[in-house]
């Protein structure tokens, strides 16, 4: 993203009203990002968020069913999980809201662990790593960002999948490196 100097600043705000609005058009018609952002904190900033976040969810289940390439199951479903990451990703630029990302994190590890817990500990590690990594972020948006209150409501199902993981992919770096329990 381009950084503005003090000049285009000013130039940009002696543009006229009509002007900001066909530029605001045309860039939200054309930038499905700008568009969400737009809507969520001008347009309907009461449940703008929330329509966003079900959006992402809908998008998710898109996601899910869709076809990945790899090798096996595992290598498969590591590249579905990026491809989700990379959608909640685009979700968290437009809402900061933190109890939505936790929630859809959650949302994608479900997943994995819905999944027999052989699929865990096999030769295929990028698969124990993306699942490790997604873990490690929902324990930090939780423990760090969320209100000490959140932290009740989703410490039980961060400790069971912490318990999974180590019991079957402890042997891998990353996971090894997460804590027992939050």
């Amino acid at each position: 993203m381009p950084r503005l100097d003090i000049e285009t600043k000013e130039r940009i705000r002696k543009l006229k009203y009509a002007e900001l609005q066909d530029i605001v058009l045309k860039l939200s018609s054309k930038e499905k990002s700008v568009y969400d952002y737009v809507l969520t904190n001008y347009l309907d900033k009461e449940f703008g968020e929330q329509e966003l976040f079900e959006t992402t969810k809908a998008d998710l289940e898109i996601i899910f069913r869709k076809r990945y390439k790899g090798f096996s199951e595992q290598l498969q479903i590591a590249n579905m999980l990026a491809a989700c990451i990379k959608r909640i990703n685009e979700f968290t630029k437009i809402s900061k809201n933190k109890t939505f990302e936790a929630d859809l994190l959650l949302y994608i590890l479900e997943i994995p662990f819905s999944l027999n817990t052989s699929m865990f500990g096999t030769c295929f590690t990028q698969f124990d790593t993306k699942v490790a990594l997604i873990v490690k972020r929902l324990i930090n948006v939780v423990t760090k960002k969320l209100h000490e209150d959140y932290k009740i409501e989703y410490e039980e199902t961060i400790n069971d999948y912490l318990q999974k993981l180590h019991r079957t992919s402890n042997h891998v770096d990353t996971v090894y490196n997460l804590p027992k329990a939050i």
